[in-house]
């Protein structure tokens, strides 16, 4: 797909329907009474959550058509985009942290942050279904997901490749956020602090475009495993760098604005939200990486 300028102005028209329906018009679903505290999944009510994943749907759907006919790779932005505006208004980590002071509240909302990248997902994937619904309904130039391309995603040898293209994005993901999401040199200081929202937009997006960049070269795979591995990042980091007897001593030796690895200080919202924007340009680059390659190279 060449970026030109009518691609744009579909890119443009996405981004502003996820934006005015999710970022703003869904904005009461999750907003936190407190204005400087971060927004947690916890907080949104299961009506809301159905509220939420049917305008998720919707956007996906409507998308499509306002993107058409490059709907499948340009619709999937429209949640990722609206969900950024909730990324940009939420309180940060680091406030979450300094509200629970002893080792084991600090403890406790770590591991409470291990299963909400899922609940974020979900809502990305509901717009993902809303495209692949709409895909149904008026197929364009590329070919619609099939039943037996569906099927062959499950033979094993293509389940080994998924596995290993998530485990590969999980390690560079994690890898590239120390390397991006940092207020202070780890260096000098031996630990990660919180780093501003501006940087948390450009390290979440450039590490997921780092991960899907080496998986489509790879693996040969889309955007959506890295995205997947936005997931499973919070869980990594916890094991790693996350195990009570740390925990215990930052709580105690340091203030709360430190956190043992940066993929701390990033809440999972934002960690799912700009990942899943980060992945897509990372596969697109790769795209235009091999063409590039073949194009040019060989004139």
């Amino acid at each position: 797909m060449e970026l030109s300028w009518v691609n744009k102005v579909r890119i443009c028209a996405v981004a502003a329907l996820g934006i005015i329906v999710i970022g703003i018009g869904a904005w009461p679903l999750a907003a936190p009474q407190d204005p400087l505290a971060p927004v947690r999944s916890g907080a949104i009510s299961l009506s809301g959550t159905m509220v939420l994943l049917a305008l998720a749907f919707s956007i996906g759907f409507v998308a499509y058509f306002a993107s058409w006919p490059h709907g499948r790779e340009i619709a999937i932005l429209a949640v990722p985009f609206g969900l950024v505006i909730w990324v940009v208004r939420s309180g940060s980590m680091q406030a979450l942290t300094q509200s629970h002071a002893t080792p084991a509240s600090r403890e406790a909302i770590l591991q409470s942050l291990r299963f909400e990248p899922i609940y974020w997902f979900l809502i990305v994937a509901a717009g993902f279904l809303g495209v692949l619904t709409a895909q149904r309904v008026r197929p364009s130039s590329g070919s619609p997901i099939s039943l037996s391309a569906i099927k062959g995603s499950f033979r094993p040898n293509a389940v080994l490749t998924a596995l290993a293209a998530v485990v590969v994005a999980v390690l560079l993901a994690h890898f590239a956020l120390g390397v991006f999401a940092q207020d202070l040199a780890r260096s000098a200081h031996g630990a990660s602090t919180q780093p501003a929202i501006g940087q948390i937009l450009f390290a979440a997006v450039a590490a997921f475009a780092t991960a899907a960049f080496a998986v489509k070269k790879l693996f040969g795979l889309s955007y959506i495993w890295p995205a997947m591995a936005s997931v499973l990042v919070i869980p990594f980091a916890s094991m790693s760098y996350g195990r009570g007897d740390t925990i215990r001593r930052f709580v105690e030796t340091q203030p709360a604005t430190f956190f043992p690895h940066a993929a701390f200080t990033i809440l999972p919202l934002q960690l799912v939200a700009l990942g899943a924007i980060g992945s897509v340009l990372g596969y697109w680059l790769a795209v235009r990486y091999d063409y590039w390659r073949k194009h040019e190279m060989g004139a």
